[in-house]
This record gives structure tokens, sequence and C-alpha cells, in this order.
């Protein structure tokens, strides 16, 4: 679209049809509707990876829980009959990944997701640029919970993850109107997870 939008009603009508949400509407969702609890309202960046709020998303902070991946069993992965034998519950401030394995974690932020709304993560640069990944799948709409993150250490060496900091950031995308089956309605197998859920059939 070309040109330059000249009046509150063209801005009203591009977030109606659809896009990406920005910080406006992020903490008008979270204050009044309680898309995201705990909120901050503004990055916080002082001493940590940021978090909070930014002009087109919102950077998550990851909890102090994490289930770190062993394999002393020889196990094989099977995410159709996924053994939790296969972690090492941990309660810490940071947490050290094994070389080339992962650990899954959760947001210390709460999301309640709008029926028109699906959420998409992207890891932090800061971790990214370690060799550390962070994998989340999409929101969906009117899903609720804490979402369970999971970090892969890419590297041959021990890396760190710090609670209660930055790990990614979620972009919120409106649909151009209501989705006609939402998470909810179908009661998807994820909804209203607390604490770090492991794969379930």
């Amino acid at each position: 679209m070309s040109g330059v939008l000249t009046s509150h009603k063209q801005v009203d009508s591009l977030i109606t049809s659809g896009g990406i949400m920005p910080d406006t509407w992020i903490r008008d969702q979270a204050i009044k509707n309680g898309m995201i609890e705990p909120f901050v309202e503004c990055q916080k960046r002082e001493g940590v990876i940021s978090y909070g709020v930014s002009s087109y998303g919102y950077d998550a902070r990851c909890a102090d829980e994490f289930k770190i991946f062993t394999n002393v069993d020889s196990a094989v992965v099977d995410p159709k009959n996924f053994s939790s034998n296969s972690f090492v519950d941990r309660k810490t401030d940071v947490c050290i990944i094994p070389p080339n394995s992962f650990v899954l974690a959760r947001t210390v932020e709460y999301f309640r997701i709008p029926r028109d709304v699906l959420v998409i993560c992207l890891g932090k640069s800061t971790y990214a640029r370690c060799g550390i990944i962070v994998n989340v799948t999409p929101l969906e709409p009117e899903w609720e919970g804490h979402v369970t993150l999971e970090f892969s250490n890419t590297t041959p060496l021990p890396a760190k993850i710090y609670a209660n900091e930055g790990v990614c950031q979620f972009l919120f995308l409106k649909g151009a109107g209501d989705c006609e089956v939402s998470y909810k309605d179908r009661s998807g197998k994820y909804m209203g997870q607390s604490g770090v859920t492991l794969p379930r059939l």
C-alpha cells in the first residue's frame, strides 16, 4: 500500500482487516482482557536480557523451572510415548544445558489468546548468536496457558539459560475475521497448561 495514513479511521481499518499488532493493541489487550499476565508495559533491559512489550511484539521471560534432557537409559525419543524419565528436574536461576542437548522450560507469563488472533514466536538474538535455539509452536486462537519453551544447545559446550529474563518474542497476527473453530472449541490437549508440559497424544 502506497501513501501515508492520514486518519485514525484508516489505521482502524488496517487493524480490523488483519495484520501484525502494535504495542498499543498488545498493551490494551493485556490490561483490559488479561491476554498476558503478568504484563510488563515497557522494555526492561538494564543488566538483563530484555523483556516486556516492544514495538510489534512481547518479549517473554523464562521461569525458573527446567526439565533437562538426559539419556542415561539409552532410550528412543518417541513423540507418541515420551517418558518423563528422560528428564532431570531443576529449579534454578541459571540452567546449564549439556552440549548438543536440550531443555524444556516455561514462560513466566500466562497467555490468553483472542479468538481472532494467531501468535508466533521467535527466539531472542542474544541466545541465537550463542548457538541456542528457542522453539515454540504457534499459540492458536482462544488457547491459554503457560507456554512450554524448548531450548536446543547446538554447540559442543555447556550453555546457560537465565530465568526471569527475556528468551523469546511473541508476535500477534490478527485475522481478517473470527475463525470458525478455535483451539478452545476443539478442546485442544494443551489447553490451560500450567508449568512445563511434556508431549501428549
